[in-house]
């Protein structure tokens, strides 16, 4: 009567011994197709780190450090992690074994005899599961390839932080420098007011002049307070990035360095290992082939040992001793025959998990290429935009006194006045926005090449 379910059982083991299950080759990274250099690159020279300390100034520095320490997302981040290594911890337990203590105590009463029988009992019972195919290491192993993508994914946070802060800290400073100019640009106007109007008074404007000029006016009074808006909210954004309540009081002196040097770039294969975002995606695909390993194993029998050493009596008093003590050891082996296709379903679907993220990983991959090469291009366009305008504000302001004076002499419109005042202004503006623009673009090479803004960084931390 034995024979049939032992021969189940080993018509289990056979069939599904012989179903594999395909994973992602470990060297599969390695073979992703690469550029062999950057498209605008003449020269290869290594990343590199720690381009934080290149500001050199103090007010950014203690920034970065006050949001690394109290941004609210980043914390959030560092919440994520704890909770994988809590998971780690979880998926690790199941390969050991389980011990279990019970007291069980019960009150009886017979109701022919009248009699009341008390009855207690104490057990501890201890399973385990032999990790026949490696089912549970692999559940494992999901679990810390996904705390190692955390770790990644926080590391990248950490880097696109610093990025934020430093790029709002020079926001903030063109905010300054574009309020600046335009309080110059008021009071231009407000002298050209009360020349146009005193010339009006003495007969040599006309009424036109005069409401051309006090319309000029009005308007840059009216750019002055909205120039105003701009700065305190790039104000209130560094703040909340540095974890502190938006005020809008702290004070931000420093000019807009002129970027003129090219940073190196690297190879494109080392943005692999470099990128935190990169190493995160390649962590996720690594976890979801672990998913897929441990669904098909699902399907596999399990065989389980189970032991209990227990104690029964009568008396609470007489629980622990040595004569009641009673013990037993069994074994079991149990396999899937049928559940309505639920574990070939599930197999599936880590199949197409898998399928699916490696898609991300290779999409994620070409959008960082992607990111450096447009942050590369970009900048030889900012500087050349920079050098053409510097020409032209410097045309612009001789064209705007000259037409002041001209038009004091009569020989032209107060319209063209105003036109070349326009143009001087615009392109003064224009220096001020693009000298900004060329470093938001030179913060964003850095962190799409994946360097490090401060030395203590490094690639291992990542899988500690």
């Amino acid at each position: 009567m034995y024979l049939k379910p032992i021969a189940t059982a080993i018509v289990a083991l056979s069939l599904l011994g012989c179903m594999s299950t395909p994973t992602i080759d470990q060297d599969y990274r390695d073979k992703v197709e690469s550029p062999a250099q950057w498209q605008s690159q003449t020269e290869i020279k290594p990343v590199q780190d720690n381009w934080l300390a290149q500001l050199d100034d103090e007010q950014v520095l203690s920034l970065v450090n006050l949001a690394l320490s109290n941004n609210y997302q980043l914390r959030q981040q560092k919440q994520d992690i704890e909770i994988a290594k809590q998971q780690l911890i979880v998926a690790g337990s199941n390969l050991w074994p389980s011990l279990d203590l019970s007291l069980d105590s019960s009150r009886r009463k017979n109701g022919t005899t009248e009699v009341i029988a008390n009855s207690h009992g104490l057990t501890a019972n201890i399973r385990y599961e032999l990790d026949l195919w490696g089912k549970l290491s692999d559940n494992e192993r999901q679990a810390n390839l996904d705390l190692l993508a955390k770790k990644a994914s926080y590391e990248q946070a950490k880097q696109n932080l610093v990025a934020q802060v430093v790029t709002t800290w020079f926001a903030v400073i063109e905010a300054n420098k574009q309020l600046s100019l335009r309080n110059e640009r008021l009071v231009i106007a407000g002298q050209n007011l009360e020349i146009i109007e005193a010339g009006y008074r003495q007969g040599l404007n006309n009424a036109l002049d005069v409401y051309l000029t006090r319309n000029e006016h009005n308007s840059e009074k009216a750019r002055v307070a909205q120039q105003q808006t701009t700065q305190i909210q790039q104000i209130r954004k560094l703040e909340r990035l540095v974890g502190e309540y938006p005020a809008g009081l702290l004070s931000v002196t420093a000019d807009l360095p002129l970027l003129t040097t090219s940073i190196p770039l690297g190879l494109p294969s080392e943005l692999i290992s470099r990128k935190p975002s990169l190493v995160a995606s390649w962590y996720q695909l690594l976890a979801s082939d672990a998913g897929l390993a441990y669904a098909h194993k699902q399907r596999f029998p399990s065989l389980s040992l189970s032991g209990s050493l227990g104690t029964s009596s009568d008396d609470l008093g007489d629980l622990l001793s040595a004569n009641t003590l009673g013990w037993s050891l069994i074994s079991s082996l149990s396999a899937p025959i049928f559940n309505a296709g639920r574990l070939s379903a599930n197999e599936e679907k880590a199949k197409l998990q898998l399928a699916k993220q490696e898609l991300v990983y290779l999409d994620t991959l070409q959008q960082a290429f992607e990111v450096v090469e447009n942050s590369v291009t970009a900048e030889v366009s900012l500087q050349s935009r920079y050098n053409n305008t510097l020409t032209a504000a410097e045309n612009a302001k001789l064209a705007e006194t000259l037409s002041f004076e001209q038009y004091q002499k009569g020989l032209i419109s107060y319209t063209t006045v105003l036109d070349a005042q326009k143009r001087s202004f615009d392109a003064q503006s224009s220096l001020i926005t693009i000298k900004n623009q060329l470093i938001a673009n030179r913060i964003n090479l850095h962190l799409a090449l994946g360097g490090d803004f401060a030395p203590s960084q490094s690639r291992d931390s990542i899988n500690d």
